[in-house]
Formats: structure tokens, sequence, C-alpha cells
């Protein structure tokens, strides 16, 4: 009897400890929360005073007018309402321009990250001393905003969409590169074993192996990847990377009395990315549900 309640009293003893071990965990990651959260709300403050100092016009003094411009547009749209499925023609070659500069970056852009997710992944990597070395490269490719890489390569190449299209590469093999990586790793090692026991080489252990468990996911990725560089490629355009970002800029410059091609080109975009967004949406539900 004496035996059981000081058991008792010492599962008690030990509850008790554990609730205030846990409470001043709890308090103390509340604190460590709070002093983040005013951190944050002060470098926030600051950078916008000083963002707001450097501004030409002053933040407050410009934010009354924002909604001039959207108005502008609207308005010289709505009186040349009848000109605008023309001129959605007219531009609908640059705009399948943009489309195939992201395909293309996509599609180079996804063989790169293959390559480098497979030689990033621990028990697929050809090479395991330098798995460290292909993951930093892909943190670079994915650091490095397309603009920058576009802009540096207009300089080298000229414009055109060619430096367009190898910036949005190179962003988009870090990008999935990265998702790749970590598919890669939730792949079964057993067709490698099977494989290597027949004395296949490391390139047909991947083709074989693990390309069939992983490539729905990858598949999935690269549409969703897709849908993001239709957008940069139209960024892009207006850095002079050729596609229908190249003529919004044009019909920017004009000003008034072309921003009824202003209006033109926003559709076009719009109906293209929402397009695009359900279309991939439905396969990549399609082949995620089948992997």
């Amino acid at each position: 009897m004496t035996d059981s309640t000081l058991g008792e009293s010492l599962g008690v003893q030990r509850t008790a400890e554990i609730q205030d071990a846990y409470l001043a965990m709890a308090r103390t990651k509340r604190m460590y929360g709070g002093i983040m959260l005013v951190i944050f709300v002060a470098l926030m403050a600051s950078g916008f005073i000083l963002a707001d100092d450097r501004n030409a016009g002053g933040f407050w003094d410009g934010i009354l007018n924002v909604f001039d411009f959207p108005g502008e547009v609207l308005k010289e749209a709505g009186e040349k309402i009848t000109l605008l499925p023309a001129l959605m023609v007219k531009f609908f070659p640059s705009l399948i321009e943009t489309i195939n500069i992201a395909a293309a970056s996509t599609l180079i852009g996804g063989l790169m990250a293959i390559v480098l997710s497979l030689l990033s992944t621990r028990g697929l990597a050809r090479f395991p001393a330098l798995i460290g070395v292909f993951r930093r490269m892909m943190d670079i490719l994915r650091a490095i905003p397309e603009i920058v890489i576009a802009l540096v390569l207009i300089f080298i190449l000229g414009g055109g969409p060619v430096p367009a299209m190898i910036a949005i590469a190179l962003h988009t093999a870090g990008a999935l590169g990265k998702l790749f990586s970590e598919v890669n790793e939730n792949a079964s090692l057993k067709p490698l074993e099977g494989l290597e026991s027949t004395g296949a080489s490391w390139t047909q252990r991947m083709i074989l192996g693990v390309v069939p468990q992983v490539a729905p996911n990858w598949l999935s990725y690269a549409l969703m990847r897709f849908e993001i560089n239709i957008r940069a490629s139209a960024i892009l355009g207006f850095v002079g990377s050729g596609g229908i970002g190249y003529d919004l800029k044009n019909a920017f410059s004009w000003g008034q009395g072309r921003y009824d091609e202003v209006a033109a080109i926003f559709i076009l975009l719009f109906l293209t990315i929402v397009f695009f967004d359900q279309l991939s949406s439905h396969y990549r539900n399609k082949l995620v549900g089948k992997a």
C-alpha cells in the first residue's frame, strides 16, 4: 500500500514537472516570437520610411493617384471597345512567341533539373562527394532573378527571345532541380539494387529504376513551372527580350492614344494565364492521382 501511494505521488510529481517544463518552453517560445515580431515590424517600418524618403514624389503624395492610370486605360478601352478584337488578333503572334519562350525554357530547364537533381540526391548520386557542389549550383541558379540574367545576356547577345529563354531556363533548372531532388528522395532503392546486380550502369539504373517512380511528380512540377514561366517571359519583354511584353512596353511608352493596345494585351495575357492555369491544374491532378 505504501509503495502504491509512493508510486502515485511520484507520478503526480513527475506530471507536474512535465507540465511546468512545457509551460516554461511555451513562454520562451512566445517571448522569442514576440521579439521576432517586433524586429520584423521595426525593419518594415524603417525600410518603408527609407524608401519613402528616396522616392521622387513621396508615397503618401502619390497613393491617392494610384487608380488614375488604370482609370485612363479603362476609359480609353471603353471608347474604342470595337477595336479590341482586331488588336488582340494583331498581338496574337507576339503572344505565341511568349508561350514558345516559356515552353522552350521549361523544357531545357527541366532537363537540366533532372540531371542536377539526380546528381544531388543521396543514395542516387553518381558522385556522392560532389552532392554539396551540385546543390549549391541549384541554389545559385535559383537565387539569381531571371531579369538579372536576361539583362546580362542582352548586353552580350543583344535583344531578342534567346536571352529570355536562356535566363528563364537557368532559373527553372535551379527551382525544379530542388523540387525534383525532394521527389527523388522518396524513390525506392530496391529496383536500383536489382539493376545493379545485373551490371546496369548508373544511367541505366536512373532511367529504368528511378524515372518510372518519379516521372508523374516531375511532370506535375514542370507544368506548374510552365505557368510561372509564361508570366516571366511576358515580364522580360519589358527589357527587350521580345514577346508580348515588348509590345506592352511600346504601348505604355506611347501613352494616351495607345491605351486600347494596352487593354488588348492585358486581356490576352489574362486569358492565356487562366487557360494554362486550368489546363495544367487538370493534368497535374491526374498525374499526381496516378503517382
